[in-house]
């Protein structure tokens, strides 16, 4: 085992995936040379070469369409769009041609193609480098959605989005890339379980798509998470003395459902978290399937935090940010219901 932080993890991944499988290929701005914005491909284009490891020009769209083009014919490509926030001008490439390419033929063609790219907030990228997209994304029928949490889960998903026949989009939460952001002495505290960086095996190893995980079992609340949240889940269950089970989503679709309808039936109340903005979020998905699911079982309406319906607020970034006082509220409010 080695000690890692987040972009040590996915750099591991991409790395044993060049060196195992020459099909590999990773294009985006700036991963060669440059070693990518947050070095998360530093070294790769020196250890396997320029036609290995590509530079692209800024064209999100030509980025993905190129990744397209090299899955179908026999390629696995990883595309890095540099910010989420960056990712829409490929959008008619990854909605209209990218997901549906198996389906439009009838499985005679497909593209395995993972699209990586750092999303959410905590490093004063203001409304252009703070977006949380992943909600869009879920809607779109073909496409697997992915976000870890924490450097092992980050290198296993990793790989298994790269062996994966589906394209996948995975989500890196950048605020916890190195861990802590320390910058502002008015953010919020959060206690980092493992600190910046996890025990992580040096070797091949897969995280399997379409699981959650229970990151800390508990009786009285079930919080559901994903990403940065669920270290911020913790603070507040913390904070707030609740005996909560949380739950780190890890793959928003496929939704491991039994996982979380099981927590739910258990303790008979939830509250739902995420970074992007509220209406139309994740989450509204998640609250829809436990009522589904669990409507009899609960003692507590269902209680969502996140981001705000704004832009993400460049010289109020904390008041945006669904920190673990709004969550410790939530729980205290839900645990009022008998």
């Amino acid at each position: 085992m080695a000690r890692m932080n987040m972009i040590q993890a996915i750099n591991s991944a991409m790395d044993i995936m060049l060196e195992r499988d020459t099909s590999v290929i990773i294009i985006g701005q700036d991963v060669g040379y440059f070693g990518g914005v947050f070095r998360c491909t530093e070294g790769l284009q020196r250890k396997y070469g320029e036609h290995r490891v590509l530079d692209a020009p800024i064209a999100e769209g030509g980025i993905i369409a190129s990744a397209i083009g090299m899955g179908v014919n026999g390629l696995r490509p990883v595309a890095e769009i540099q910010f989420a926030d960056y990712i829409y001008p490929g959008c008619d490439q990854i909605i209209s041609e990218l997901a549906r390419l198996r389906y439009r033929t009838a499985g005679d063609f497909f593209a395995p193609v993972t699209i990586r790219t750092p999303c959410g907030g905590g490093i004063r990228g203001g409304q252009t480098h703070s977006q949380s997209p992943e909600g869009i994304f879920t809607h779109v029928c073909g496409l697997k959605i992915l976000m870890p949490s924490n450097p092992f889960d980050a290198k296993g998903l990793l790989i298994s989005a790269i062996e994966d026949d589906d394209p996948v989009i995975f989500f890196e939460p950048k605020r916890i890339y190195n861990g802590p952001f320390d910058g502002d002495p008015n953010k919020p505290a959060v206690p980092w379980t493992n600190h910046p960086k996890g025990e992580v095996p040096e070797d091949y190893y897969t995280v399997p798509i379409g699981r959650a995980e229970i990151v800390q079992p508990g009786e009285d609340v079930t919080i559901l998470c994903y990403g940065t949240m669920v270290h911020v889940a913790q603070a507040a269950a913390e904070l707030t003395e609740v005996d909560a089970e949380i739950i780190d989503i890890r793959t928003m679709s496929p939704l491991d459902v039994d996982t979380i309808t099981t927590s739910v039936e258990k303790t008979g109340r939830c509250v739902i978290t995420h970074e992007a903005t509220r209406f139309s979020g994740f989450g509204a998905e998640l609250a829809a399937t436990i009522q589904e699911e669990c409507f009899y079982h609960l003692v507590a309406p269902i209680l969502r935090v996140t981001g705000w319906d704004t832009p993400y607020p460049h010289a109020f970034e904390w008041e945006y940010f669904p920190g673990q006082q709004r969550i410790s509220l939530a729980l205290e409010k839900v645990l009022e219901e008998t």
